[in-house]
């Protein structure tokens, strides 16, 4: 017999940040998140995703799992582990570049090393740029029990860097 669970979402417009990416660093964009005077991106309101640190080439999540993030084996679904390891690798990549520069991830692997309950605790991704040319970055990421510092997935991702189109700003 199941019990339904429902989960209400709310986050910021995200045009603001998207708008002041064009004209600041990467670096202070990321900061002005983390000390709140930005909005997070909706996908971190969505997965409950926290933004620890923030250095030049270096970004840390955390993430607490949740009931509505587990997969039919009960454990959080590898999904959610690879998105916050792609965020902080990205976001590592992110600080790095200037203003009007943008990127997409283009290759990202992942290795599992250990399952992620519910009752483990919160887990923090740790994201750190290896090599950041002219139109490719690389980052590696580590993803850890934040108790005991377990690792329970580590990963590799591949970014081409562009520079950003003008944000099209709706009229209203």
């Amino acid at each position: 017999m199941s019990s339904t669970r429902f989960r209400t979402v709310t986050w910021d417009d995200p045009t603001p940040t998207r708008v002041l990416g064009a004209s600041r660093s990467g670096l202070e964009v990321m900061r002005s998140i983390a000390r709140g005077e930005l909005p997070p991106p909706p996908v971190a309101r969505l997965l409950g995703m926290e933004l620890r640190r923030v250095d030049e080439g270096r970004v840390v999540f955390a993430l607490a799992p949740a009931e509505e993030q587990l997969n039919p084996l009960g454990t959080v679904h590898g999904g959610i582990l690879t998105t916050i390891l792609d965020s902080a690798m990205g976001c590592a990549v992110h600080t790095t570049l200037p203003a009007g520069t943008t990127y997409t991830t283009l290759e990202l692997k992942v290795n599992f090393v250990r399952a992620v309950l519910l009752g483990s605790g919160p887990v923090v991704a740790d994201g750190t740029v290896v090599h950041r040319g002219g139109t490719v970055a690389t980052a590696e990421g580590r993803l850890v029990r934040e108790d005991d510092d377990k690792l329970m997935a580590h990963a590799t991702s591949t970014l081409l860097l562009m520079a950003a189109a003008q944000p099209r700003v709706e009229a209203a």
